[in-house]
């Protein structure tokens, strides 16, 4: 069997070369916003419906995690199906990261997002420096995609740590954190658009601000709380909701292979 190295080195020969994750298109922000809202519910879920409790929810979620992972890393293309699964473990994983640091150790949000808005910053500067550039689209070696994932497992508990400080701790509601953040979005992409910041921020910033705005639809839709408001699907039905979703595009983008990155190996 043909394996990652050997892969790379026929995809230099052809003058091409697969790169490891999706093109950023609709389908990607759309199934990103969708995993983002599983990671909030689907943690509920396992946590309190099935009564694995916080600790037995974080060491379960980690394991599948690291067995996941590891297929993606073995992986010498993009897989829609195992990178999407990675995303949605990641995002479960950020937000019980959150959830340890606030329920078992007492840590405010407004310091824990503090933290990972510091391990966020310090690993694009690690990453920078490595391999200097922080492009998705340059995904195609070990030691980038590290860096890939590290990133996007912090942006998940950052943007958790945000999400629930702004809905909770400010009493806002769900509904008012959901055009918060949105309108924030809104606001980068004009500044994308205008050429005020540069795509890599742009993404990067978007990738973050898309954790707390899934939340919010996660919460508004699953939780029936007279304070933040809701609609009470409940954790059960709002995560199958979304993992329906996000399985009917994902198999929609195995079909088409609309998001899959091909780029010039003499430009890499």
């Amino acid at each position: 069997m043909e394996n990652t190295q050997d892969h790379l080195h026929k995809a230099f020969h052809d003058n091409r070369l697969l790169v490891k994750v999706p093109q950023v298109t609709v389908f990607f922000w759309i199934i990103k916003v969708l995993c983002t809202t599983v990671g909030e519910t689907f943690a509920d879920y396992l946590n309190n419906t099935l009564g694995f409790g916080l600790n037995g929810t974080t060491l379960a979620t980690i394991a599948a995690l690291i067995v996941v992972l590891g297929l993606q890393f073995k992986s010498a293309t993009y897989k829609p199906v195992l990178y999407w699964l990675v995303v949605v473990l990641i995002s479960i994983a950020g937000t019980l990261f959150t959830d340890n640091l606030t329920d078992n150790f007492n840590v405010s949000l407004l310091l824990s997002s503090l933290i990972w808005g510091l391990l966020l910053a310090l690993t694009f500067l690690f990453w920078y420096l490595s391999e200097r550039t922080l492009s998705i689209h340059s995904i195609y070696t070990n030691k980038r995609e590290a860096f890939y994932w590290l990133t996007i497992l912090f942006t998940f508990a950052l943007g958790t740590g945000v999400g629930d400080l702004i809905a909770e701790r400010f009493n806002l509601g769900y509904g008012i954190s959901f055009f918060i953040f949105a309108g924030i979005i809104v606001v980068l992409s004009l500044l994308w658009r205008f050429n005020v910041i540069n795509h890599v921020f742009a993404f990067w910033a978007v990738y973050v601000v898309t954790r707390p705005l899934g939340a919010a639809i996660g919460d508004q839709m699953a939780q029936n709380d007279p304070k933040y408001g809701g609609w009470g699907l409940g954790t059960t039905n709002t995560s199958y909701i979304f993992l329906s979703a996000i399985l009917a595009l994902v198999i929609y983008l195995v079909v088409t292979k609309k998001d899959q990155i091909i780029i010039d190996s003499e430009k890499a």
